[in-house]
């Protein structure tokens, strides 16, 4: 298996819905939220190129959900690079539930973001940053 950044969470009732099980948003943001620990964790310059300009502009987002997830339920949210093209970044996510027999797949995402600048009043296309590069080429799997 190819190595994925890996983000930790318990799922809380606020992140259910009447029902109980999470409410489906709520698995897009843990994509936002996973993508964010790896840029702190790998990437840390990258924070400060974003309040200087730099845009990492979400542009395409899925999620196939596999199994339901409830309150206190563990899950590990894994990020792989899928693709880079241009200035396009592409990362695939697998949610796996933990529990005291192992792991369980209840949800498949991806994701595209594209680098871009904040200048004056415009946003433009911008090559990916050689540390971003870097760091996402160390949990590469071709799609």
């Amino acid at each position: 298996m190819m190595k994925a950044y890996e983000y930790h969470h318990i799922v809380s009732f606020q992140e259910t819905n009447l029902v109980g099980n999470v409410y489906y948003a709520n698995y897009v943001q843990w994509q936002g939220r996973c993508r964010e620990m790896f840029l702190k964790d790998n990437a840390p310059d990258i924070i400060t190129e974003l309040c200087q300009g730099l845009a990492l502009v979400t542009v395409r987002v899925s999620c196939e959900y596999l199994s339901e997830l409830f309150a206190f339920d563990h899950v590990i949210i894994r990020m792989r690079l899928g693709e880079i093209k241009q200035n396009r970044i592409t990362m695939l996510f697998e949610y796996w539930r933990v529990t005291d027999e192992g792991e369980e797949l209840v949800a498949k995402g991806e994701q595209q973001t594209a680098c871009m600048r904040r200048e004056d009043s415009e946003t433009r296309p911008t090559p990916i940053p050689a540390q971003l590069k870097l760091a996402l080429e160390n949990y590469h799997i071709p799609i």
